[in-house]
């Protein structure tokens, strides 16, 4: 609890209330194994939030296959400054979402039921996040619509991080990806680190998206002498 009160801060009781949850309600609609409730801080609550790390301030956050709110509601949690939509298919699963969302007072939270691949057209937010749900290469197909240009993918990764990586490039490079890397968060807190792949969308058209490079203003381009 000494980590926890490190990461969470003056948030740290909305933690344990959301942990508390987990443990009761979550273990009981099968959003959580009952193995995993001795280890819900260490394994799950701070290995999300670490994730923060890589988050920039005030950004519009999507995370895709939401589940029982891992990462999003504990990015909610320990950044009040994010905007959070938590996007689940599943209506089981959305109606604990919603009441977390409710028990934890998270104002900077959205529960939307849906598909990402439904949403593509209305959303362009400057992060997406993954826990669990799907290799890279399929959870790219989804998350890269979604996302603004230069806004990133941060998925949570575990042992095969490198080897996802390799095997989505081919996938990367035909939605655009300006760029993907590993990167190891919350040392000294979490170990080992959470390991994430960070794929940052392209500016200009990324496929299953109507999203193109801005056009040049009118006037702009320069007259021949």
């Amino acid at each position: 609890m000494g980590i926890g009160r490190e990461v969470f801060g003056d948030a740290l009781p909305v933690a344990e209330r959301y942990a508390a949850f987990l443990a009761d309600a979550g273990v009981e609609r099968g959003l959580i194994g009952p193995r995993e409730v001795d280890r819900l801080w260490e394994r799950h609550l701070i290995n999300c939030a670490v994730v923060s790390e890589a988050v920039p301030a005030d950004a519009h956050v999507v995370d895709i296959g939401s589940g029982a709110g891992l990462p999003g509601i504990v990015l909610a949690i320990v950044r009040p400054d994010l905007r959070i939509t938590l996007l689940e298919p599943l209506l089981r699963r959305t109606t604990f979402l919603e009441e977390c969302v409710r028990l934890l007072d998270l104002p900077n939270v959205e529960v939307r039921r849906a598909r990402a691949e439904e949403v593509v057209t209305e959303f362009a937010v400057d992060v997406a996040t993954a826990r669990a749900v799907a290799p890279l290469e399929r959870l790219a197909k989804w998350a890269l619509p979604l996302l603004r240009p230069d806004g990133e993918l941060l998925a949570l990764k575990g042992e095969r991080a490198r080897a996802e990586l390799d095997e989505a490039e081919p996938v990367l490079k035909r939605l655009g990806a300006r760029s993907a890397e590993l990167l190891q968060v919350g040392r000294g807190m979490v170990d080992p680190p959470t390991t994430l792949v960070r794929v940052v969308a392209g500016r200009g058209e990324v496929v299953g998206r109507r999203q193109r490079a801005p056009r040049r203003a009118r006037g702009s381009r320069k007259r021949s002498s």
